[in-house]
């Protein structure tokens, strides 16, 4: 597995990464979860992703007994805080910040939390220096490593990056999500800021596992959060129309080689994008694990699989997301 470095950490990480939302989720049995972990872990992936808000500690406690033992070999942890409380400025506070950590650190069963990302704040809070100051002292204390900023928008991914304590940025980025290439990953790059990309395949509509018929259980994002009712709309099929997604998909797929899913292409798109450091799909199973791993061994796409991403980009999706996030 390639390990990218990321300078603000000091340290490098796997490519490939492991998201840990689905660990969240009641309808991923225990057990799938960890096979799923464990077998990522055993194709070098290095870099693991979760939140406490994530099945209420559910995907930390579940991480936090899948690392506990390994030593030496125990994979980098980040997790993320903040979506504990409504999300005003006034509610994120240096008491609150360690109450969330103590909870974090007792699920993960470490002392030491690797990185710890504030889960996409209001912009207020990117802006506040005391905010960030108190960050520093938790490391300056031994609960956290590092600290960076899960982000929704450009211009908020900017903001942190030019914080010169955060290590990290997360941002969705995908074949519908291209803005970032813009400005932020030059920008990150420049700063030596790790770029975590978050959505690779866009709530699974690049996948190519979908069509019109697709309907999913009525607690799933992707059945209540279609419009943003529960939490940012660019979060849910990366704020694109379903049906438009399919189109978008059904025009790439004569790009995918054969003997290569579409979501491997997919995240290969991703890897490519100069300045990425990590990308990080979920799995519910082993068998997702390994193929999502697979696809840091691929070639890079070629030049015309690339023109192909950006005219479907521009005709189908630029227009109803690239000014929102």
């Amino acid at each position: 597995m390639e390990q990218r470095t990321i300078g603000r950490l000091g340290r490098a990480v796997s490519c490939i990464g492991f998201g840990g939302w689905q660990l969240g989720w009641d309808d991923v049995p225990e057990a799938d979860g960890v096979a799923a972990l464990e077998a990522a872990l055993a194709t070098g992936v290095t870099f693991i992703d979760t939140a406490d808000v994530y099945g209420d500690g559910r995907s930390e406690r579940i991480i936090g007994r899948v690392i506990a033992g390994l030593g030496d070999a125990r994979p980098f942890v980040a997790t993320k805080m903040g979506r504990r409380v409504e999300q005003r400025h006034e509610n994120y506070t240096p008491v609150r910040f360690h109450e969330w950590l103590e909870r974090s650190r007792e699920n993960l069963g470490v002392a030491t939390i690797d990185l710890v990302q504030l889960h996409c704040p209001p912009g207020e809070v990117i802006a506040d220096d005391a905010l960030f100051a108190d960050l520093d002292e938790r490391i300056a204390e031994g609960l956290i490593g590092a600290y960076g900023v899960s982000v929704e928008t450009c211009d908020q991914a900017l903001a942190a990056i030019a914080r010169p304590g955060v290590a990290t940025i997360q941002i969705i980025l995908n074949a519908f999500r291209l803005k970032p290439l813009e400005r932020v990953l030059p920008a990150a790059q420049a700063a030596g800021v790790g770029v975590i990309a978050r959505v690779p395949l866009a709530s699974g509509l690049l996948s190519g596992r979908y069509d019109s018929a697709t309907r999913f259980p009525a607690g799933d994002h992707r059945t209540f959060n279609r419009h943003g009712e529960a939490f940012d709309a660019g979060e849910t099929f990366s704020g694109v129309d379903f049906e438009t997604g399919l189109e978008a998909v059904r025009r790439l797929v004569p790009h995918v080689p054969e003997g290569v899913t579409m979501a491997q292409w997919a995240l290969r798109f991703v890897l490519d994008q100069p300045g990425v450091s990590v990308v990080i799909p979920g799995a519910r199973n082993a068998v997702q694990a390994r193929d999502n791993a697979a696809a840091a061994g691929l070639a890079p796409l070629d030049a015309s699989a690339i023109s192909a991403v950006h005219e479907v980009y521009d005709e189908l999706i630029r227009p109803a997301v690239h000014a929102r996030w």
